[in-house]
C-alpha cells in the first residue's frame, strides 16, 4: 500500500500553548460527547430494530457519565486545544436535565480567553419542546438528522412511524429561538431515499437552514453495508445543481478541520454541504475526538475499542496528561484505508463501536 503523506495542518491553538497533535500532525480541537446511548428512533442505518429491539440492554443511568464528570473531562480537553464541543447520543434530548450540562459547558473558555462553541445533534423529535430552554442554557447551534420530506419514506427509515411534520416544526422553533444556523443532515442511501435529495434542497432553500448530504457509511452495527448502497457526493451534487446551479465555496473541498464541502446557490438561495467520507476521505485533517456515554475515549468514529476515562474523572489528577499522551499516539485513518484496500466485495471490513454509544 502506498504511504499517504499529510501536510501539516494549521494549528488553532495560540502560540503560548504547547500544541497537542497526533502522529499525523492533526491538532485536537473538536470534542463530541455522547450523553446517552438510548434513542427513541430505530433508524435503519444506525439502530435497526432487528438489532435493537424494545428490550435491548442500554446502559442504566448509573453507568453513564455524570454531568460533573463530563464537565471535568471537558475542562481538560479545552486546556489541550478543544474549542468546539458537540453533544450527541443516542438521542441526547432524552437525557434528563441536559440544560444543566449545557449551562456548565457554555461557561468554558480557552486558555486565550475565547468562548467554547457548544452545539448539539438531535433527531428533532423533542426539539420543539426543548429549543428555548437549550438556548437559554447557552447552546449555540443545533444539527437535525432528517432523511426525507416524504412521510412514508421518513417513517420507514426512522423505524417508529414518527411523522416528519414534527421534525420540521422542531427545526422552525429552533430557528425562531436563535439556534442558528440550523443544519440538517441527510444520510443518502441508494434506492431508499435518494429520491429525496432535490425535494430537501428545494424545501430548505431561502430558509437559512443549511442542508448537508452524507454518504452512507459503514459505521456502528451496519454489518450489511455495501458500496452499492452509496450515493456519492458528486452524484448528489449533480442532481441538485441540475435544478439549482451551485458555486463552490473553498474550491469544493472541506475547509480546515471541517467535514463538509460547501457550496452556495447561484441565485442566493443559501448553502448546501456534502460529506464524502467514503468517496473522498478526509482523515488527514480530522481533529475530532469522541467520548461515549459510559466514559470511553475514541479517536475515530470507526474504532473498535476506547480508553476508559472514568478512573480519572473524579479527581482529574493526571487527566490532562493522559489525554495528551493518548492523542499523541493517534494514527487513525480508517476511511482512507478503506478506500486504499477497496474492501473485498465492497463491504464493511470489521466491527466498529456501537454508534449510539459513541455518537456521530
Amino acid at each position: 500500500m502506498n504511504t499517504i503523506l499529510y501536510p501539516q495542518p494549521a494549528l488553532r491553538q495560540p502560540s503560548h500553548i504547547e500544541p497537542c497533535v497526533d502522529m499525523l500532525g492533526r491538532p485536537l480541537t473538536d470534542l463530541r460527547i455522547s450523553v446517552i446511548d438510548q434513542c427513541n428512533f430505530r433508524c435503519t442505518y444506525c439502530m435497526p430494530a432487528e438489532l435493537y429491539p424494545s428490550d435491548y440492554p442500554f446502559l442504566p443511568s448509573s453507568e453513564r457519565l455524570s454531568f460533573a464528570q463530563i464537565e471535568t473531562m471537558a475542562r481538560a480537553f479545552v486546556r489541550l486545544g478543544v474549542d468546539k464541543i458537540r453533544i450527541t447520543g443516542g438521542e441526547p434530548l432524552l437525557r434528563k436535565n441536559l440544560e444543566q450540562l449545557i449551562e456548565a459547558l457554555a461557561k468554558l473558555t480557552t486558555p486565550d480567553g475565547r468562548a467554547v462553541s457548544i452545539a448539539l445533534t438531535t433527531n428533532g423529535s423533542l426539539l420543539a419542546a426543548k429549543a428555548q430552554s437549550l438556548k437559554d442554557a447557552g447552546l449555540e447551534r443545533v444539527t437535525v438528522s432528517l432523511d426525507s420530506l416524504d412521510n412514508g419514506i421518513f417513517q420507514r427509515m426512522n423505524g417508529v412511524d414518527f411523522p416528519v411534520e414534527k421534525v420540521l416544526h422542531g427545526i422552525e422553533v429552533a430557528q425562531a429561538v436563535g439556534l442558528t444556523p440550523v443544519k440538517v443532515n441527510m444520510v443518502v442511501q441508494k434506492g431508499v431515499n435518494d429520491s429525496q435529495i432535490v425535494p430537501l434542497a428545494r424545501h430548505f432553500r431561502h430558509t437559512g437552514v443549511v442542508l448537508r448530504l452524507i454518504e452512507f457509511m459503514d459505521v456502528g452495527g451496519i454489518g450489511a453495508w455495501s458500496r452499492t448502497h452509496v450515493v456519492t457526493s458528486e452524484a448528489a451534487r449533480a442532481l441538485i445543481a441540475d435544478e439549482f446551479p451551485l458555486v463552490s465555496l473553498g474550491e469544493g473541498k472541506p475547509v480546515s478541520h471541517e467535514t463538509a464541502s460547501r457550496y452556495r446557490y447561484l441565485d442566493g438561495g443559501g448553502e448546501v454541504g456534502f460529506i464524502s467520507s467514503v468517496s473522498q476521505p478526509f482523515c488527514g485533517d480530522c481533529s475530532r475526538v469522541r467520548v461515549s456515554s459510559d466514559g470511553k475515549l475514541f479517536t475515530c468514529l470507526f474504532a473498535q475499542d476506547g480508553l476508559d476515562l472514568r478512573p480519572r474523572l473524579d479527581s482529574a489528577q493526571g487527566l490532562e496528561s493522559l489525554l495528551r499522551q493518548h492523542w499523541q499516539r493517534r494514527g487513525d485513518r480508517y476511511s482512507e484505508v478503506r478506500g486504499a484496500l477497496a474492501q473485498l466485495g465492497g463491504r464493511k471490513q470489521y466491527p466498529t463501536v456501537r454508534m449510539s454509544l459513541v455518537g456521530g
